[in-house]
């Protein structure tokens, strides 16, 4: 990634509401950031791979990071991730759950599936909305992703 290019983020949640709290938090950033929200896990993937409305590269690029939920419709976040991390050009793109599952074998599934990172969303708005910022600063302003 070049300096000064946006941090291309795919958020697949099908959530309208959680998707609207990472947005305006991730939002407030400085750096810029383009974020593109997927609803389920086969439009995950068909971003991800370029294939149908996704089939260009210049209208979808690749992400830098992927915030993946776990409980989506079509094609679960857990295979999303599996398919993620089995291809030679996208397994590099860190991948963190974002999900409202804390059960000990979700989590162990996908760090064994080669989740970065594993958050459990918080019911309570201002807890998430906590999280976000916290999420933010972290990879938005602290993290370096390679070129």
């Amino acid at each position: 990634m070049v300096q000064g290019e946006p941090v291309v983020i795919l958020l697949v949640e099908d959530d309208v509401a959680h998707a609207e709290i990472v947005r305006r938090n991730l939002g407030a950033f400085r750096v810029a950031n383009r974020i593109v929200h997927v609803e389920d896990g086969q439009a995950a993937l068909d971003y991800l791979f370029r294939q149908g409305d996704y089939a260009y590269a210049h209208s979808s690029p690749r992400p830098n990071l992927v915030l993946l939920d776990l409980r989506v419709p079509k094609v679960d976040g857990l295979e999303v991730l599996r398919r993620i991390k089995e291809d030679d050009d996208l397994k590099k793109i860190p991948v963190v759950v974002l999900t409202t599952s804390d059960a000990e074998s979700d989590m162990a599934a996908a760090y064994s599936h080669g989740a970065g990172s594993y958050l459990v969303k918080p019911v309570d708005f201002e807890k998430f909305t906590s999280l976000m910022e916290v999420f933010g600063f972290y990879w938005l302003a602290w993290n370096r992703f390679p070129e």
